[in-house]
């Protein structure tokens, strides 16, 4: 009785399950820590879509006829064994998961664990490489570059000509250098091209000697410094911020780059 009603309602009900989360993220403005914006829209549409064939599904669910209930008289009893108790009890576990998962377990951000397992400022971040995007970046009023766009003229050797010496203010969340944890962090953010799945970091390298006492790894902070040569002999990173002000911030409302 058990596999039966399971067989016929375990894919409907986590359709439902994840239409109710994805619908309950929307409404609450926090479906842009899965997703980039642009997919907002599609997102949601495509969960009331589903929503609406979850609900006819339950209603039109056939029941057995007559003659399929006259076959399984016919047929042989099949052996009970474990596995008539397992795959039940294995079905009910994939539901209270999805359910706990995706309803009850509250949305958060990437952290420094997905930082460790993808590369920092590699170029799959999509971080502009070309030289004119630089050259663009270059002429800007530093005030309105993001950490985006001085990630992108650090990573070139044009670029850091213009960095020395220009101060601004950014934001992000702490990741300990590396090659040089005592003194360097990154001031990280994630830049998301559809979805969490491709999300590449990306970082700002900071020097202040002694950090970790004060900020912790993946703690919000707002960094105020100027660009400077690293006098750091173990990092690898020869551009950092220097003298920094920092303070800690609550988490942004948008805390991803798009």
């Amino acid at each position: 009785m058990l596999e039966r009603i399971l067989a016929r309602w375990q894919g409907l009900a986590l359709s439902l399950i994840g239409i109710v989360s994805i619908s309950w993220l929307a409404l609450s403005g926090q479906l842009g820590l899965y997703i980039h914006p642009r997919y907002f829209v599609f997102t949601v549409v495509m969960a009331i879509l589903g929503g609406l064939l979850t609900l006819a599904a339950f209603a039109v669910t056939p029941e057995k006829d007559d003659h399929e209930h006259e076959s399984e008289q016919l047929e042989p009893a099949a052996p009970r064994g474990r596995w008539r108790v397992v795959l039940p009890l294995a079905g009910i576990g994939a539901i209270a998961l999805a359910f706990v998962a995706l309803v009850i377990v509250p949305p958060s951000t990437l952290t420094t664990a997905t930082v460790e397992n993808r590369e920092l400022n590699s170029s799959a971040t999509g971080v502009e490489s070309d030289t004119s995007s630089h050259v663009e970046l270059a002429g800007s009023d530093v005030s309105s570059l993001s950490l985006r766009d001085w990630v992108s003229l650090l990573r070139d050797g044009s670029g850091s000509d213009f960095v020395v010496g220009k101060t601004t203010t950014l934001s992000g969340f702490v990741t300990a250098d590396s090659s040089d944890p005592e003194n360097v962090f990154y001031l990280t953010r994630f830049v998301i091209t559809c979805c969490a799945v491709d999300a590449q970091p990306i970082g700002v390298p900071v020097y202040s000697p002694g950090w970790s006492s004060t900020y912790a790894v993946d703690s919000w902070v707002e960094t105020k410094g100027t660009f400077a040569l690293n006098p750091s002999g173990k990092s690898s990173e020869s551009v950092v911020m220097a003298n920094p002000t920092v303070s800690a911030i609550d988490q942004p409302a948008q805390p991803y780059a798009y």
